[in-house]
This record gives structure tokens, C-alpha cells and sequence, in this order.
């Protein structure tokens, strides 16, 4: 690979300075010639309880500046095997919900098109039925892997089908998904009866709620995962607020009990092995993340989603 692909060290340039990429990456117009395309969506006019999410791709890329190239747990060295830079955001339409998931759909076709891989920096987690969108014009029908303390299968929020609460009963409904290869995984806190987690399970897919993953390590449920979802195409979906509040307080949405920090780096690191088509970290929301650290676990989320795409060798021993 040539050094084009690099992230910029911070021997070379201090950490506090240099460009605003994710991880300080070469910045490129379009997905032209990469294998894997860093993509913001600010966007929060999905969102319900509080906003600031518009703000949380800069405050990503903005905390990415610590990541380094080498993932020194598992031995993944993304950047020696794969073309990655920075294509910037979408140009959403910030008063018209309705539009703006037309537009990210069409922008992620011409992603998809170049032959890139994308992952993206949210945003809140509206954005993921119309990528999912673009996948299933691209892979046909694919797995998903969603990490959240919310389904986010309402059919309706205050009558609008378009909201952050709704992706993945848009994306069932439009025929985006293999129900049998289907893993919610997270879930928590209350609603307003069993239908909340349950109309996933109806239709085949596996909810794991937060209880079941407190105290004990997720490999062994990944490797489930791994198992059922085989050779498919499959999709990540990780909202920041799958995580408890002590780890990640700057999100709209959040929900005590959750995902300890070395869970969610489990359940990515996971993912190795899977035919993984994109990807996205949703819901950081700045406003309410006074000392970065919420936007930093995203930024390495992320980069832990680099580390597992196919192409990239683990190398640990």
C-alpha cells in the first residue's frame, strides 16, 4: 500500500494538530479507487428525546486523532491491506427528513458503486434504514448485527414513520434483511409492553437483552452469531448508547444497565470472519460529552470495525 493510506503519526504531526479526517486521513472527494470510505451523516432531526447528534461525526474525527494504525490486541493491520480514506459528510437536507434519507440512499449507492466499503460516523440511528437501503440494491438481503439499548422497530413516532426510533421496521419492511440472520443484542430498560423487543422475534430474528450479557465475557454468543450468519452479507449497526452511562453519558437516549466497554470491543472483534459490507457508529452526541470520551469509544469502535473487515488478516497469537 503506499503511504497515501496511512494516517498521519503523531510523531509526525502533534496530536492536537493536523487534519480533521477520521484519524487523520487523507481527505478524498468520493470513494474513487478506495477499498474503505470513512463517511460522516450529521443529521438529528430523527432524534426524539435530545439533539446534538448533527455533531457527532466532527467530535469522532475530532477524538480519532489518539488512534494509531496497529491494533496491538488482536494484530490487525488495516492500512498495510486496504485502501482507506476520508470522502467527508452528506450533504443532508437539515429541514427535510424525508429527503435527507433519499439523499443518503443515493449517496451510498455511488459509494457502493466504486466498489468501497463504508463506514460511517453518525448521526442518530435514522440513517441506517436508508443505507440499508442502498445494501440491498448492492448485496441483496443481508445480515444485520445491531448493537443498541433500543429495537428501534416502532412502526410510527408522533404518526411519522421517519425517525430514529423506526430503521429497522422501515428496513424489514422494504425486504433489507435475512430474518433468520438477524441479531439485536443490547437491548434494555422500559417500554410499553412485550411487543417492544418481541415483534423482532416474532419475525425470527435473536434479541439479546442487556441482562443476559451482564457478568460474563460475548465471545461465546459471537461465535453463535458467527455461525448463523455464515458466508451472508452482513451489516453493523452499533448504537453509542448500547453501552452503559458510565462509559458513554454523551447520547439522547440513555439507558442505565447496559454493555460494559470490553463487551462492546467483543462483540466487533467478533465480527472477524464475517463477509462484513459496512458499517456505522450512531448516536454521539457532543452536547452531552463534555470530556470526549463518548466520542472517542465511537472513534474506536470504528476503527475496530476497520480491523475485522474481510482482506484484513488477525493476527494475534
Amino acid at each position: 500500500m503506499s503511504r497515501f493510506n496511512q494516517p498521519l503519526g503523531g510523531n509526525d504531526m502533534p496530536r492536537f494538530g493536523g487534519p480533521a479526517t477520521m484519524m487523520r486521513l487523507p481527505a478524498q472527494a468520493d470513494a474513487t479507487g478506495l477499498d474503505v470510505a470513512f463517511v460522516g451523516i450529521p443529521m438529528d432531526h430523527g432524534t426524539s428525546n435530545r439533539s446534538g447528534t448533527r455533531l457527532g461525526p466532527r467530535q469522532i474525527r475530532d477524538e480519532s486523532r489518539m488512534l494509531r494504525p496497529y491494533n496491538m490486541a488482536t494484530g490487525a493491520a488495516p492500512f498495510e491491506h486496504l485502501q482507506v480514506a476520508d470522502i467527508g459528510d452528506v450533504p443532508i437536507n437539515t429541514f427535510d427528513l424525508k429527503k435527507t434519507v433519499d439523499i443518503i440512499t443515493a449517496f451510498y449507492d455511488g459509494v457502493l458503486d466504486k466498489g468501497a466499503i463504508p463506514l460511517t460516523l453518525g448521526g442518530d440511528h435514522t440513517l441506517t434504514w436508508p443505507i440499508l437501503r442502498a445494501m440491498k440494491k448492492k448485496h441483496g438481503p443481508v445480515a444485520l448485527i445491531h448493537v443498541d439499548a433500543h429495537a428501534d422497530i416502532n412502526d410510527t413516532m408522533f404518526g411519522e414513520k421517519v425517525a430514529h426510533g423506526c430503521p429497522f421496521r422501515r428496513a424489514w419492511e422494504d425486504g433489507c434483511l435475512i430474518n433468520d440472520k438477524v441479531f439485536q443484542i443490547g437491548l434494555r430498560g422500559t417500554g410499553y409492553g412485550p411487543d417492544d423487543f418481541d415483534w423482532g422475534r416474532e419475525r425470527g430474528w435473536t434479541v439479546v437483552q442487556a441482562e443476559d450479557c451482564w457478568h460474563k465475557s460475548l465471545k461465546p454468543l459471537m461465535a453463535e452469531v458467527r455461525e448463523k450468519i455464515g458466508d451472508a452479507p452482513v451489516y453493523l449497526s452499533y448504537d453509542i448508547d448500547s453501552l452503559d452511562p458510565a462509559f458513554a453519558p454523551g447520547t439522547g437516549t440513555v439507558e442505565p444497565g447496559g454493555l460494559t466497554i470490553w463487551q462492546g470491543l467483543e462483540i466487533v472483534r467478533g465480527c472477524a470472519g464475517l463477509n462484513l459490507i459496512g458499517g456505522d457508529l450512531v448516536e454521539v452526541s457532543p452536547p452531552y460529552d463534555p470530556s470526549g470520551n463518548t466520542a472517542l469509544i465511537g472513534a474506536n469502535l470504528l476503527y475496530e470495525m476497520l480491523c475485522v473487515l474481510p482482506g484484513v488478516p488477525q493476527r494475534r497469537s
